[in-house]
């Protein structure tokens, strides 16, 4: 299917040039009546046990999405409704101790950071920070977690290959795949992580408030179910006695709306249907590759980045540039404190999007 088939998906690129899937991934029209078709079916038959079916199979399919793009088992991936919920559950599950510390990086993004500092608090544990680059080498015998970013959300750096040995040598490893999943070629198996959590309003185009955590099968026993309810339960109508399911459904969100899982569903077969996830990251990556050499040849350095869709770069007046663009109809975001501009480039963007943006360098 040619890239204009996928474009022509997204009702807002007929005159935007959306550049900000890091933030939100573009709507498309498909997961769009997705969920009306949900609402519409909950308003005329009402909400009772066919509408809770519903929901229960697109649960399911959803899962298995989210499995998929990772390698993964359906039976190892939690529907969550963010990152950082996947995050927060790890660390509220995990038997930390004042003698542990964890280890993180100078570019996470405060998702992450907030969870760890209060932890950190609540436990009274330390927590070491290094750069990006260094994570492995970091870790020592006192490391209880290293929690870092699978995809720097300010360089797009990858986190650096080594981890998979620290994994391998028993210290769990907690990857942040806000950037990562949908974005660039992920394998939990190859990566080794013990966790690996991600949204999925940014690359794979769902509803804000969607997202997945995944627990090696060797962590699963490991990792305290923090909270169960109704839907984590295997029996729920066992009172006292009831246990959460034995898999990865015992760490999901309690409540995910039919209609959420629905839009989520359409919005990666969306891209299934249109070339499918592997040929949505190659183009995506080639087309931020050309993006950061057009900045560079119009003196513009981008920021140190791995082979991923995201490309950073300096402007003396970040949020002003950002706010100038959208007067121009290309959205794009400013990392506050840091003085860079950011675009996150998507399969579904195409060479104009890029010219749109580069036109507006002084």
């Amino acid at each position: 299917m040619p890239p204009a088939a996928l474009r022509d998906a997204f009702p807002v690129l007929d005159e935007v040039a959306y550049l900000n899937a890091g933030t939100c991934g573009p709507v498309a029209s498909a997961a769009v009546q997705a969920a009306q078709d949900t609402l519409h079916i909950a308003a005329v038959d009402g909400r009772w046990m066919p509408y809770f079916e519903r929901m229960i199979d697109l649960h399911a399919r959803q899962r298995s999405a989210y499995a998929a793009l990772i390698g993964a088992a359906p039976a190892d991936v939690a529907l969550t409704t963010s990152t950082s919920d996947g995050i927060v559950r790890v660390l509220a599950g995990l038997e930390l101790g004042p003698e542990d510390e964890i280890i993180t990086s100078e570019e996470e993004h405060p998702g992450l950071l907030g969870p760890v500092a209060a932890t950190a608090r609540r436990i009274g544990l330390r927590v070491r920070t290094v750069p990006f680059e260094s994570l492995a080498e970091a870790v020592s015998s006192a490391t209880g977690l290293v929690a870092c970013s699978h995809v720097s959300w300010i360089s797009g750096k990858v986190a650096p290959s080594e981890l998979a040995e620290v994994a391998a040598s028993g210290v769990p490893v907690l990857l942040d795949g806000a950037q990562g999943a949908g974005a660039i070629d992920v394998d939990v198996s190859a990566l080794g992580c013990a966790f690996y959590a991600a949204s999925g309003q940014k690359w794979l185009c769902g509803p804000v408030g969607t997202g997945f955590l995944y627990v090696a099968p060797a962590w699963r026993d490991r990792l305290a179910a923090t909270g169960p309810t109704y839907m984590n339960l295997e029996e729920p109508g066992a009172g006292l006695e009831a246990r959460p399911h034995a898999d990865a459904r015992r760490y999901d969100t309690p409540a995910l709306a039919a209609e959420a899982s629905a839009f989520a569903v359409a919005a990666h077969d969306v891209v299934v249907e249109h070339g499918g996830w592997g040929e949505a990251i190659r183009r995506a990556r080639d087309l931020a590759e050309r993006f950061a050499v057009a900045l560079a040849e119009r003196g513009r350095e981008p920021e140190p980045r791995g082979a991923t869709t995201l490309v950073s770069w300096p402007e003396e007046d970040a949020s002003g540039f950002v706010k100038r663009a959208a007067a121009h109809r290309v959205v794009i975001r400013d990392l506050p404190g840091r003085g860079l501009v950011r675009a996150s480039i998507g399969a579904w963007n195409d060479e104009n999007d890029l010219d749109r943006l580069l036109s507006l360098l002084a």
